[in-house]
């Protein structure tokens, strides 16, 4: 079975990579949101894959970390597109929790799915 939790968090960013005089070259910001989706056997005494409470504690410092922040001063994502910030988060919680997916929305209307390697 697979469960998730939403996340949000500021930051603004600039895409280095992208050409001059695109939009996304200036510096901007977003109001980001994310799902961090595990899955695996449901519990037989828990009735649960993993405690929502859990896995808040495991993305909790991850959030501190880039919320408010200048995502391209952050040691990794010197290049914050979202693809490269669904990778960040996968790098760093797959150690702790069983992901199967991330999903990362920098607008309402666009955002990128990651399931690992």
């Amino acid at each position: 079975m697979e469960i998730f939790r939403s996340f949000g968090f500021e930051a603004a960013h600039l895409l280095p990579h992208v050409p001059e005089g695109h939009k996304c070259r200036r510096l901007h910001g977003h109001s980001y949101r994310f799902e961090v989706h595990v899955s695996g056997p449901v519990g037989q005494t828990s009735g649960m894959v993993i405690d929502f409470a859990d896995l808040s504690a495991a993305v909790r410092p991850l959030v501190e970390r880039l919320d408010h922040r200048y995502l391209n001063e952050i040691d990794g994502l010197d290049n914050p597109t979202s693809e490269n910030l669904a990778r960040w988060l996968w790098e760093r919680l797959a150690a702790q929790l069983p992901l199967s997916r991330i999903v990362v929305r920098e607008t309402c209307t666009s955002g990128v799915s990651y399931s690992g390697a």
